[in-house]
């Protein structure tokens, strides 16, 4: 009986499992919207509302605070955490803390933003080069990105933001100096290997330039990596970020950083330990966010993952 004329189409009996196949792999049902739903990673979905919350806050605040975050009302001083009007208190000026977390978030939104983005870029395109380089000039390249990446990177961006003057400028530049290093070292082995394959060599014989095939070729081969890098350096530049404001040389009055307010409410720790736990709470939750972020995205942009986890 041919096909067209057997009632159930291309199906057919298996012998082995007894129970009717699709002989037609096009055909077979591909999971659906909510299965991959629910195939994600569960640190993706915690990461992703965590870091949702940070950026939903931080855009919130160039619209909306409760009350003025540099506004000193003296008779408010020190109010603890749920007093009428002031969810989290206030500090030692009489300052809402609630406003300043969230202005605060804005701060590190802003500098971790800027920093990551520069030194991702700067840092893949110095990878690239280095990848693509000679012998030579590779292991000179490689040299000089191994001993940027080997400097303690806390002290480095001391001593560059005391250089410049303290502020978010200052936090700026030495988290982009601290990061560049790091993303050519991530960079270039993965290149370097996508540089071997079959296809690159056809590009090259059908007349492409080096940097055409670094960046139609390679750059979108390694894209996932630097996303997910990009994740996790986005954690460490707002602890970069708040560092440095609390040792004094980030941003600086009257602008407000969860770094600098966990500095001013250091003196304060007896009297009102909760000036110290929100700024704390809120770096802890936004760096764990990302970090959680990170490692989803780590999962789902590796095929075999996702390939087993039923996302793909």
């Amino acid at each position: 009986m041919s096909d067209d004329l057997h009632p159930l189409g291309s199906a057919t009996v298996d012998p082995d499992l007894g129970a009717l196949t699709d002989i037609d792999p096009a055909k077979r049902a591909r999971p659906g919207i909510g299965r991959k739903l629910r195939g994600l990673p569960v640190p993706l979905i915690i990461g992703a509302a965590l870091v949702g919350s940070f950026i939903f806050i931080a855009l919130l605040s160039y619209l909306w605070t409760p009350h003025d975050p540099l506004k000193l009302v003296v008779p408010d001083r020190l109010q603890p955490p749920g007093s009428p009007g002031y969810p989290f208190g206030t500090d030692k000026f009489g300052r809402d803390v609630l406003s300043q977390l969230m202005v605060g978030a804005r701060n590190s939104l802003y500098v971790s933003l800027l920093s990551t983005s520069v030194a991702i870029v700067v840092g893949a395109l110095l990878g690239l080069l280095t990848a693509g380089a000679g012998p030579r000039w590779r292991n000179v390249f490689s040299r000089l990105i191994d001993v940027g990446v080997a400097l303690p990177g806390i002290l480095i961006a001391l001593v560059l933001a005391t250089s410049t003057g303290p502020g978010n400028q200052a936090a700026i530049i030495a988290i982009i100096f601290w990061f560049i290093p790091i993303v050519a070292r991530v960079t270039i082995g993965p290149a370097r290997q996508i540089l071997a394959l079959d296809f690159v060599e056809a590009a090259y014989a059908y007349g492409r330039s080096k940097w055409y095939v670094l960046i139609h070729h390679v750059m979108p081969n390694i894209a996932p990596l630097l996303t997910v890098l990009g994740s996790v350096m986005f954690a460490a530049a707002i602890l970069i970020e708040a560092a440095l404001a609390f040792l004094g040389v980030g941003a600086q009055p009257p602008t407000a950083s969860w770094g600098r307010l966990l500095q001013e409410s250091q003196p304060l720790l007896e009297a009102a330990p909760t000036l110290m736990f929100f700024p704390g709470v809120a770096i802890v939750l936004t760096v764990l966010g990302f970090n959680l972020l990170g490692d989803g995205l780590r999962t789902i942009l590796d095929p075999q993952q996702a390939t087993r986890t039923g996302i793909l």
